[in-house]
């Protein structure tokens, strides 16, 4: 017998351990499925900092009651609104603490596969077990978007991985790894193999590393008024992006897509710099043409922007090559349900309050970065995102009891039918 719920939330990061607070805020029946903070503690390299500043580094709950600044006062961790890169097990820590206090109810399974059954949904669970659902919040994040050169994505795991696969880097003691790439990931990961004792070599296709210029602190009127702070950096275009995402939508698609792809590059932080220059072996001006196994680890052959080739032996290649979000790649979409949602270049075309088009199935995180914006790429987009969507749910099932289904889901369907004959949707 399959078990039922008004809300399903598939994924237990920093969206969907906000949405679920949100969810139980307005006593709204619901499951969320997923490890707590997973991603960021298994995916991300141990050692790193992040580039948000303190205070964009939260999770949200309605009251606000549980910040990660208090968080940092209880536990006697270093802190400050600007200036101290909270370190990634803290964040960790601090969002599993806000799970245990604010989503006591995760449940720690894994989503199979999601279906659209009638005016319901049916997800299939790895445990064996199933779940009906009249809507569903997919919160799943960045774990299934990593992205993979063309040129080294047909080579075995053993000789060539992503960023995203790595949290412990000792393994790579006294082996010589190539690091390809110049944004975030992989600088985090090159200065900090280099750390764990790799002989490490950063292969970037530019003629620099853009990393951030640290801010000077305390903040300068002049550098206020000209680059005033937001979550996702200074600058009055971040401002926007930040505080008026639901005016992002209204943009045109093309500029939209433009602006998503080109804002707020994956550059590293200003505290990256002196773990990688001059510790480092940067290659500049170089990309990867060919790869080939070769005497136990990997022989690349790097090309210049004017043609010129070099081969480069490597005992591993890690890729810090970024994310490409798409609905193609969350496994757990079932092919007819995946037929059915509107998309732009992979990515759903949401409404104003995250809902896909198909009914009550909503998607938030990365994934929504076309219709709202650049903060969605960033964990302080749960902000927005959270309220917005408890909201919406509120409006359509507060005053709808969720009953008891069977397998068939009947009840569930005649519920949801006079819900919206009632016009609950909006």
């Amino acid at each position: 017998m399959a078990e039922n719920s008004e809300v399903v939330v598939i994924g237990a990061g920093p969206y969907g351990l906000s949405i679920a607070a949100h969810l139980a805020a307005l006593n709204i029946p619901h499951r969320i499925f997923g490890k707590a903070m997973e991603t960021w503690a298994t995916q991300m390299p141990k050692g790193m900092l992040l580039k948000s500043e303190g205070f964009a580094t939260s999770l949200y709950d309605p009251a606000r009651s549980f910040t990660f600044a208090r968080y940092c006062r209880e536990q006697n961790i270093p802190y400050a609104d600007l200036g101290i890169p909270p370190r990634l097990e803290d964040f960790v820590d601090y969002g599993r603490a806000f799970q245990r206090r604010l989503v006591p109810l995760l449940e720690d399974e894994t989503v199979k596969s999601l279906e659209r059954d009638g005016s319901h949904y049916r997800l299939r669970l790895e445990s064996g077990g199933s779940c009906f659902a009249r809507a569903v919040v997919v919160a799943a994040g960045i774990s299934h978007f990593a992205a993979l050169p063309k040129a080294l994505g047909d080579l075995p795991r053993d000789l060539v991985t992503h960023t995203s696969q790595h949290h412990d880097l000792g393994a790579f003691k006294g082996r010589k790894v190539a690091v390809i790439g110049a944004g975030a990931s992989a600088a985090d990961v090159a200065g900090l193999l280099h750390e764990a004792g790799a002989e490490t070599h950063l292969i970037a296709r530019g003629s620099l590393i853009p990393f951030h210029s640290k801010m000077r602190l305390p903040r300068p009127l002049y550098d206020q008024l000209r680059k005033p702070s937001s979550k996702i950096g200074p600058g009055w275009r971040s401002v926007f992006f930040t505080k008026l995402p639901y005016l992002f939508r209204y943009l045109t698609e093309e500029r939209r897509l433009r602006i998503v792809r080109t804002y707020l590059g994956p550059a590293p932080g200003y505290f990256m710099r002196d773990r990688v220059i001059g510790r480092v072996a940067v290659h500049y001006g170089l990309e990867v043409a060919q790869a080939k196994p070769n005497a136990g680890g990997v022989l690349l052959t790097l090309a210049s922007s004017s043609g010129e080739r070099q081969e480069f032996q490597a005992d591993h290649v890690i890729c810090g090559t970024g994310y490409r979000s798409e609905l193609a790649r969350l496994p757990f979409l079932d092919d007819a349900l995946l037929s059915r949602i509107d998309a732009v270049q992979g990515t759903p075309i949401l409404s104003a309050n995250f809902e896909s088009s198909l009914p009550e199935l909503y998607f938030v995180g990365a994934i929504a970065a076309n219709t709202f914006g650049p903060v969605l790429r960033f964990a302080c987009g749960a902000e927005f995102a959270a309220p917005r969507v408890a909201r919406h749910l509120s409006r359509r099932h507060k005053r709808v009891a969720s009953p008891s289904v069977n397998e068939s889901g009947s009840r569930l369907q005649a519920t949801t039918q006079s819900a919206q004959a009632s016009g609950k949707r909006s």
